[in-house]
Formats: structure tokens, C-alpha cells, sequence
């Protein structure tokens, strides 16, 4: 009954309305007019026009966007879908919305002495880029809430290239890059009274003469030397120097998204996106925030023990630990990175999109981190 419609209801149908709605049709010719059908060029709510109600549908219209977004961007092809294109639409994103906007390219990334990055751009000709977004709603001097994303726009594994097999599939690596322009897009429409910095690293990871070889060794910015065992382990070398870069925000908190490992979706499936950290207190806002958006997660260990197995003999860490446990192994290696803020990170790798149809989630780009980074931010703002 539309009579019983609360706030909450009429703003997940308005966001419900933005996904079923959503389709990517830019690389697809038009049918014939004669084989065109009218699209629906609207839709009613029907309940009691209240402040209430109007703020949940101008709240599910702002998020509705934003997951539109993020599955745009990863619906479009990796050769267009470049690090340049990410970052053009953070831009345009940022002028929308009154956000301070900053990049860096190659030479802006090794003025930064940002090895670890670098050595997964070494082996693409096209500029790699690191995109900061900064909204300031909250109070002057109030710590913000940091969100980081992996963007590699296709991940052929460089020299220890993956099976052609799905091959595919791999423009959605930047996925997590996507999570945090979507979540800025929401931010920006809901004019958040909290001080938010969207961050992405992207680049593409492919063989080449120039590309980096297992058993390089480089150094991040953070001063760690990185033995590469496994090229393919790329993304948690950008989102090493990503993390290193943050801490000049002071932050009050960091999330970083990344479809990271393939054995987070060995071991979660398509079902739950595997958050692990060392505050507690922290992972478990995420949790919360997580289920109310209805991307529910699951927390994975972060013992010290997992880090025992990322120790290299000629570096002081190595970026894979081989198979068992890999998308912890692989959360230890940020770890050593994240520096003494809050920090939980989130491997998308099984919810972030899907090869098949999965009941009501269809093929292709879900939209998650997004509505994960806007509840927690929602909730950061009731406190």
C-alpha cells in the first residue's frame, strides 16, 4: 500500500527504479526506428508528499545515479575505459559538484617517488594517473573520511600473464576506481556534511619490453623495498602507494575497495565482499553499512601469522604468498602500507560484477562498493 510507505521504502524504490533501468548502450548500434521501443520516460511513487518522503526520493535519486555511474564506467570497453577517461570524469564530476580536483600523471607519480605504482605502469605507453576528489562539507579541520580505489582498466597478469579464457572480464579490475567515483557522485548530490576524499590509482598492467619481471624488486613510497614474485599480483602494488600517498590527508578513517584476488571469490563466491582490517571497531561500522546498503560482507583474518608468508629473502616484503590464503595474504602485504590511520580494506573480486546471471543481480557491473561507502558515510554523518 502506498499509504504505508516509509522514507527508507520509497528510497530503495526510487534507487531500485535508477538499477532496473540501467542499461550501457554506447557501444551498440541503435535498432531501426521501426524496431524501437518507446523507453520509460518515467516513474510514480505514489505516497504522501511529507520532507520526509522527499528527502528519500532525492536520496534514492542521488544514489541511484551514483551506482549508475560506477557500472557505466565499468561497462565501457578497456580501450576506452584508459586511466585518462577515469580521471576526465572525475573532473567533470568535481566541477559538477564544487570538489577540489588534483591529479598526477607519470612524471607527477615519480615526483612522488611512487615505485611500487610505477612498476605496474612501466609496461603501458598509456599515462597512468592518481585522481584526488576532495569534498568539504563538514566542519574546517575535521578529519576526513579517505576512499581509495584500485583502477587497473584491464589486467592481462604482464608477464605472468593470465589464461585467455575470460581474459574479458579483466576491464572490470577497476572497479574499485569506479566504487569511489560512484560513492563522489552521491556524495556531491547529497551535499554530505562531512569532509570526504575519493582516491584512485589507475593504470593498465600489460607484457611488454619495458614491463616489470618477477623478481624485480622496487620501492614504494612508504621506504619499503617490494620483491614482484607474481606479476599478476599488480593491484596491491598501486594500492600500496596509494595508501602511502593518503596519509597526508590526516584521515579519520580509510576504506579501500579493489577487486583484489581471485581466492576471495573461491572463498566467499559472488555472495559477500571479504572485509578485513585490524580496528575492529572500524570493520564493524563497515559491516553495518555494508548490510544496510544490502552488499553484505564477511570478515577474513589479519593475523600475523599471514604476514609471515609475504616475507621476502632479498626485499623486506614480497607481493604474493602464494595460493592459501591468498586474498589475506594479499590484504597483509596493504597493511604493511596503511600507516597508523583506521583503515579496512574490501576485496570486490566476487560482488563488484558478475559473469553470469545472479538471480536479481544481472551479467555484468553490480555497482558495489558504492552504496557501502555512502552508508558508512551517512552514518559517520549522524554521530
Amino acid at each position: 500500500m502506498a499509504d504505508s510507505l516509509v522514507p527508507e521504502q520509497i528510497e530503495a524504490l526510487t534507487a531500485g527504479l535508477h538499477a532496473g533501468a540501467w542499461q550501457y548502450l554506447d557501444t551498440k548500434t541503435p535498432p531501426p526506428d521501426s524496431e524501437r521501443k518507446e523507453p520509460v520516460a518515467s516513474a510514480t511513487i505514489v505516497a504522501h508528499v511529507t520532507p520526509g518522503a522527499q528527502a528519500a526520493l532525492d536520496a534514492g535519486n542521488a544514489i541511484g545515479a551514483g551506482v549508475s555511474l560506477a557500472r557505466t564506467v565499468g561497462m565501457t570497453p578497456g580501450n576506452i575505459c584508459t586511466p585518462e577517461f577515469l580521471a576526465a570524469a572525475s573532473r567533470a564530476l568535481a566541477a559538477r559538484h564544487g570538489m577540489r580536483f588534483h591529479e598526477l600523471d607519470r612524471s607527477g607519480l615519480q615526483a612522488e617517488k611512487m615505485g611500487s605504482f610505477l612498476a605496474v605502469a612501466q609496461g603501458t605507453p598509456q599515462e597512468p594517473r592518481l585522481v584526488v576528489m576532495e569534498h568539504h562539507g563538514g566542519k574546517e579541520g575535521d578529519a576526513p573520511v579517505v576512499l581509495v580505489g584500485k583502477g587497473v582498466c584491464f589486467d592481462s597478469g604482464g608477464i605472468s600473464i593470465k589464461p585467455a579464457a575470460s581474459m574479458e572480464w579483466m576491464k572490470f579490475d577497476m572497479s574499485g576506481a569506479g566504487g569511489v567515483i560512484g560513492a563522489m557522485e552521491v556524495v556531491g548530490r547529497m551535499r554530505l556534511p562531512i569532509n570526504v576524499i575519493g582516491v584512485f590509482g589507475a593504470t593498465t598492467n600489460m607484457p611488454s619490453g619495458t614491463a616489470m619481471n618477477p623478481g624485480d624488486v622496487v620501492r614504494s613510497q612508504y621506504g619499503k623495498y617490494i620483491e614482484i614474485v607474481n606479476t599478476d599480483a599488480e593491484g596491491r602494488l598501486v594500492l600500496a602507494d596509494v595508501l602511502s600517498y593518503v596519509r597526508r590527508f590526516n584521515p579519520a578513517a580509510v576504506i579501500d575497495a579493489a577487486t583484489l584476488t581471485g581466492a576471495c571469490v573461491v572463498a566467499l563466491g559472488h555472495s559477500a565482499t571479504g572485509v578485513m582490517g585490524m580496528d575492529q571497531e572500524l570493520i564493524d561500522e563497515v559491516l553495518v553499512a555494508g548490510d544496510r546498503a544490502g552488499e553484505r560482507g564477511w570478515q577474513l583474518p589479519l593475523w600475523d601469522d599471514y604476514t609471515e608468508l609475504i616475507k621476502s629473502d632479498v626485499a623486506d616484503i614480497k607481493n604474493s604468498g602464494g595460493r592459501w590464503g591468498g586474498a589475506i595474504t594479499a590484504a597483509a602485504f596493504l597493511k604493511e602500507f596503511a600507516g597508523d590511520f583506521p583503515w579496512v580494506h574490501l576485496d570486490v573480486a566476487g560482488t563488484a560484477y558478475s559473469e553470469t546471471d545472479l538471480g536479481f543481480i544481472p551479467k555484468g557491473p553490480t555497482g558495489v562498493p558504492v552504496g557501502t561507502f555512502v552508508e558508512f558515510l551517512r552514518g559517520r554523518c549522524k554521530r
